[in-house]
């Protein structure tokens, strides 16, 4: 994948047009998004009497498919009325996955004026991409997880990105049946969703793949982790997602109803950025911030039903804030949405950011009578996650361990594990870093004098080493001569 990727990258290279690894990202994804439906649409043509959605002429296999076809200043022209035809398509017949090929190409652009290039990046994708093959069905997931790790300065795309072990282990603690509705409202590329599937594992009947298609639903704002998305989930037998191209904090919370609560929410809302004053008029008065994460989280608790379960990723600002804001969803979490565990991860999200993360596992409807916290630690020998050593499945194992027959843990001196009641939780004034944090070095703090004395100290000591070794020097100059 790495090596296809940088073949990818330097075709694209070429192409002057092209300014940056997010359009590099942008070009690749909705290339794959049209080999990947003509690939679904081949499979629908033959189970049944399916009748296709992209007009003959414009399907993969009509225009891209063979090597030696339309390229040059032809290709471009072709594109470009390509784009015009599918954001154009009628869907008056009824056919969802009419309104998806529209919806994702929406605000979707062709980049690349050479069609040389161009073409040469289609060949190179069809020579190394082939999702008609049952082998590769998760083709995508590796190919865009290893674009975002290979295309360094792509830094926006680390706020859609969460790695796979860790939305296959909060899927896999909440664990989600067939039937109960499962919603991620900052759906990003669709991780969240596509590890719900894999853990749902193999749906037969038709019966059962109705419901599955029914109940797993994605919103997501920006266009590009959209259409990521969708492909995904198509990618995943998904035929029609419901994945809704929209800003989640755009709609007041007391719009929402009972039909628009769901059992299931598992996400990672955005960390970074602020919301303008008029999202802020979206939330009661005792969440109105212009916090993303923190308005994400008001969001999700409200969204759940009665005994709803969510699983979470928020970041270490959230744990040591006790702003008013912060202060009342921990409260709330705590009196009406049985807060139970929350599991305290290292930088498992470099290259693209540094910041520590923690997992929150709640219930809503039920009252807490206290909190687990665990600290993951990086393997032995290893100080954070890198892009050359990212996190892996097998390192949840630990956690999983745990969980089963959650036990207190202190390692060298330090709490790995441990359970804070809701009494003693408010008496830290509801700073939650205080709880089984990564232990931190503390620096000691001398008086003035006490740090003359010591710089004094170090060099003497400097000194001396340096007045023995220009001894040593002269003594060995001196023998020469002689």
């Amino acid at each position: 994948m790495s090596t296809l990727i940088k073949s990818l990258e330097d075709i694209m290279r070429k192409d002057a047009s092209l300014n940056g690894d997010a359009q590099y990202i942008e070009q690749i994804t909705w290339l794959l998004f049209l080999k990947a439906f003509d690939a679904k649409e081949m499979s629908w043509e033959f189970h049944s009497d399916y009748h296709g959605v992209i007009p003959k002429g414009l399907r993969w296999r009509d225009w891209a498919a063979d090597k030696e076809g339309i390229t040059g200043d032809s290709l471009i022209n072709f594109v470009n009325k390509l784009f015009d035809d599918l954001k154009k398509l009628d869907a008056s017949d009824g056919d969802l996955r009419q309104f998806v090929v529209r919806g994702v190409f929406e605000d979707i652009n062709n980049s690349m004026k050479s069609g040389v290039y161009l073409r040469q990046l289609i060949n190179r994708i069809n020579d190394q991409v082939d999702f008609i093959d049952a082998r590769q069905k998760h083709t995508f997931n590796e190919l865009y997880e290893r674009m975002l790790k290979d295309l360094q300065s792509a830094g926006r795309a680390g706020e859609f990105y969460t790695p796979r072990p860790v939305t296959n282990f909060v899927v896999e603690m909440i664990d989600p049946k067939l039937g109960e509705s499962v919603l991620d409202p900052a759906c990003g590329t669709g991780g969240f969703l596509a590890s719900t599937i894999a853990h749902l594992g193999s749906v037969t009947s038709t019966e059962e793949l109705k419901t599955l298609q029914t109940t797993i639903f994605g919103w997501e704002k920006k266009p590009l982790p959209y259409l990521l998305a969708m492909t995904n989930l198509i990618l995943h037998d998904i035929e029609v997602p419901q994945i809704r191209h929209q800003n989640s904090l755009a709609r007041p919370l007391s719009d929402y109803s009972a039909k628009d609560r769901v059992d299931v929410i598992v996400t990672n809302p955005p960390f970074r950025g602020a919301e303008e004053a008029t999202i802020k008029q979206n939330f009661p008065a005792e969440f109105k911030t212009s916090q993303t994460a923190d308005l994400f989280l008001a969001l999700t608790m409200h969204l759940l039903k009665d005994h709803g379960r969510c699983g979470i990723v928020l970041p270490d600002g959230f744990m040591f804030g006790t702003e008013p804001v912060k202060k009342a969803l921990k409260e709330k979490l705590l009196k009406e949405y049985g807060l139970h565990t929350i599991i305290r991860l290292p930088q498992v999200f470099k290259p693209y950011a540094s910041v520590h993360t923690n997992l929150l596992f709640f219930q809503k409807g039920v009252a807490s009578v206290g909190v687990w916290f665990y600290r993951l630690d990086c393997p032995e020998g290893s100080k954070s996650f890198t892009k050359a050593r990212p996190m892996q499945d097998r390192h949840f194992d630990p956690v999983r361990a745990w969980w089963k027959n959650k036990q207190p843990i202190v390692v060298d001196g330090f709490d790995k594990a441990h359970f804070y009641t809701t009494e003693e939780l408010q008496a830290l004034n509801y700073n939650f870093d205080k709880c089984c944090s990564f232990p931190r070095k503390e620096e000691e703090i001398l008086e003035p004098w006490e740090l003359i004395q010591q710089y004094e100290s170090e060099r003497a000591s400097l000194n001396a080493e340096i007045d023995q070794v220009l001894a040593e020097i002269t003594t060995l100059l001196e023998g020469t001569k002689s």
